[in-house]
Parts: structure tokens; sequence; C-alpha cells
């Protein structure tokens, strides 16, 4: 994988996420120690060329809505994903 020290932190992580689950961009940033992240943890997202292989869909935002997706397809494919893993939106 190619990226910054930041983003691979980041992508490594949500392959910790298990199927069927959200946290969110908050959440990730406390869970790799950078707490006051949240931001950069969606930037890192937007920039995840492996998607879906690292599983970046399934962090939103804290108000509970979807947030961005870099995936092909976008916000509607992050929606077609959770959807088949059973997440409810």
């Amino acid at each position: 994988m190619q990226g910054t020290k930041f983003q691979l932190k980041v992508w490594k992580y949500l392959k910790t996420i298990p199927k069927g689950k959200v946290k969110t961009y908050k959440q990730v940033a406390i869970g790799i120690k950078r707490p006051k992240s949240a931001r950069a943890v969606a930037n890192a997202c937007a920039k995840n060329p492996y998607a879906p292989k690292i599983p970046c869909h399934r962090v939103i935002r804290t108000d509970g809505a979807l947030g961005g997706y870099s995936g092909r397809g976008g916000i509607k494919q992050k929606l077609k994903l959770l959807r088949s893993e059973k997440v409810e939106i």
C-alpha cells in the first residue's frame, strides 16, 4: 500500500471494523490515538484508493450522515455496500 504514514495508520485501522458495523470518523481518530484528528481521518478515507477492500464505507459522520465515499460509484455505492452488510442506515 502507498500513502502517508497517517493514511496508512487510518487504513490499517479501517480493516479492523467488522462487516456489518460502522464507526464515526471521531471513533476512528480515537482508535488510532489521535482523538482530535477526525477531519484528517475523513480526508484519509477520501484518499483511499483501495476501497472497498479497505472498508472506508464503514465510516460515517458523528451526526449519522454517510459522509463521502472515495470508491467507484460514490455515495450511492457506499449506501449499497452498507445495506448489503445489513447496516441500518
